[in-house]
């Protein structure tokens, strides 16, 4: 039987979350908190918990309480990443998986700008809800969500390995869990998206998943894609059925 080949950045990524993910479980605080989930999970920019190394290590961070969210990142980056890195290379590769990780950083901070606008009115540098005045049980829970709740996990760039594929292999036939028959990349992907999109405005309650940040990875990975084949003029970008 031949060896499994995993291209080397996929393979350095997967290792690279496995011991960020158990390390977690290594550092906790007196009250059996997880203290890497708060140092190296990203928080909102204006919060008094960001660091200026989280909008990096919060691609690597996953949830120590839950299992799958690591699995089935990991699973689409070992599935999806493998075919673009041999696509693309190590180097377009990596750069294509942190900007698509940054960038869906980017459109949740915009989205959590525009609900504190919505709140206090202005933007206030350094103000956090502890100062603000005559809000409402709802904006006070919404404000400690955005101030306090740390975003973590690869979700973002795996959303922009996922568009990718399905731009350059739109006729590739995948399965999915519960779906007994195998459906084209270019049906799935965008319906999706769709989904995140629709989660994502509905703000279901109770609802903790970063959706406007996997919609970001997904569009910064869109338009990657798009600028990188004109100005390849099409040399990496041939599409297969």
């Amino acid at each position: 039987m031949n060896n499994i080949h995993i291209p080397p950045v996929v393979k350095n990524l997967l290792i690279i979350n496995v011991i960020f993910f158990a390390a977690t479980f290594m550092f906790k605080d007196s009250e059996g908190g997880y203290l890497l989930v708060e140092k190296l999970s990203v928080f909102y920019f204006d919060s008094p918990f960001f660091k200026i190394w989280q909008p990096i290590t919060y691609m690597f961070m996953h949830s120590p309480e839950n299992f799958m969210h690591i699995f089935f990142n990991m699973f689409a980056v070992y599935m999806f990443g493998g075919v673009l890195e041999s696509r693309w290379g190590a180097k377009r590769f990596l750069n294509f998986y942190m900007i698509t990780g940054l960038g869906a950083l980017g459109l949740q901070w915009a989205v959590q700008a525009f609900e504190v606008h919505q709140i206090v009115g202005t933007a206030i540098p350094g103000q956090t809800l502890y100062h603000l005045q005559n809000l409402t049980a709802s904006q006070v829970e919404t404000l400690s969500g955005i101030y306090n709740g740390p975003m973590l996990g690869a979700s973002g760039a795996v959303f922009g390995l996922l568009v990718a594929f399905g731009m350059l292999y739109p006729n590739t036939e995948l399965y999915i869990m519960f779906i007994p028959v195998p459906i084209k990349a270019k049906y799935i992907i965008p319906v999706y998206i769709l989904f995140e999109l629709t989660m994502g405005v509905a703000q279901v309650q109770g609802d903790s998943v970063a959706h406007y940040a996997h919609l970001g990875g997904a569009l910064i990975g869109f338009i990657l894609v798009k600028l990188w084949k004109d100005k390849d003029n099409n040399r990496f970008y041939t599409y297969y059925e």
